[in-house]
């Protein structure tokens, strides 16, 4: 069955004071290349995501995000006390050297209130505090990651549904061109042996070897058949529905026997001398072509 690597998941979840987000988008590729966008407090979690997004979805340009809003504001910037102690020392240290000096003001500037204005906007007093894991909390989120990625996969398994049925219909087209091509064939062999045997009666040949004329003539009509090609030709067609079959991945399997039936195509073509011939050869590389584009999206 085919699979698509297009494919788009998402799940909501509610949990204490948050809301989570989870959305799993995913787009063809060579390769598995993962993107994960989520809160720095989950960050230790990020190779166990990618093992599992790697084993799930396989192949694919992969992006998940986990975005959190939170229900109730919470203050997560904390004064650093220890840094504003210090800072404090060092103030009240210069106000002692400045009045020796006889430098400090006489007026209330140095008041209490006037010192802790100065202190909060000393570098560094307002310090963000690290939250920590709530592993029942990430339980549930883990919970919520496998329901999207069920959902990209259904996602998946429905665009797959649709590329089959177009990839189907192109190879079907394939067979009725290969068919219309086996009369053309076998007349212009014809045609060929008779346009040889007209050349050769208006010739005037004398002390010929008779049987290496007829060798090498066997041997020029054999180079100009091409049943072996339309034999492989309809072997790799063959081949090829009977992949699409496959429970496993086969985009990268199919996509090599589209390139074997692209090679016997281009052989008929260039063996091929009569117009009508070229003419199916032309409808059957550009059959060809667009099933190779589908099968760029495959799993």
């Amino acid at each position: 069955m085919i699979h698509s690597m297009t494919g788009y998941g998402k799940q909501e979840i509610n949990l204490n004071n948050s809301n989570f987000m989870i959305e799993l988008k995913s787009l063809n590729s060579k390769q598995v290349d993962i993107t994960i966008k989520m809160s720095s407090k989950y960050r230790d979690k990020e190779i166990e995501l990618r093992r599992l997004i790697s084993e799930k979805l396989q192949r694919g340009k992969i992006e998940l995000s986990i975005w959190r809003e939170k229900k109730e504001f919470s203050n997560t910037f904390k004064l650093n006390k220890k840094l504003i102690k210090d800072y404090y020392l060092q103030i009240d240290d210069l106000k002692k050297d400045l009045d020796n000096l006889g430098c400090s003001e006489k007026d209330e500037d140095s008041s209490y209130s006037n010192i802790i204005q100065t202190l909060v906007q000393m570098p560094d007093v307002f310090v963000k505090e690290e939250e920590s894991i709530d592993e029942n909390n990430w339980n549930q989120i883990s919970k919520a990651i496998l329901k999207t990625i069920d959902n990209l996969q259904k996602y998946r398994k429905d665009e797959g549904k649709k590329l089959e049925r177009d990839i189907k219909n192109r190879v079907n087209n394939l067979y009725k061109l290969l068919k219309q091509i086996d009369p053309l064939s076998k007349r212009r062999i014809e045609k060929i042996k008779s346009n040889l045997n007209d050349n050769l009666t208006k010739l005037n040949l004398k002390n010929i070897d008779e049987a290496r004329f007829e060798q090498e003539l066997i041997y020029y009509l054999e180079k100009q058949d091409i049943t072996e090609e339309q034999v492989r030709l309809n072997a790799h067609l063959s081949y090829f529905l009977d992949c699409m079959k496959s429970k496993l991945p086969v985009g990268k399997k199919l996509a090599f026997i589209a390139q074997e039936i692209g090679r016997e195509i281009n052989t008929i073509g260039s063996k091929s001398s009569d117009s009508e011939m070229q003419k199916i050869v032309v409808q059957m590389k550009d059959e060809l072509e667009k099933i190779k584009e589908q099968l760029l999206n495959i799993l």
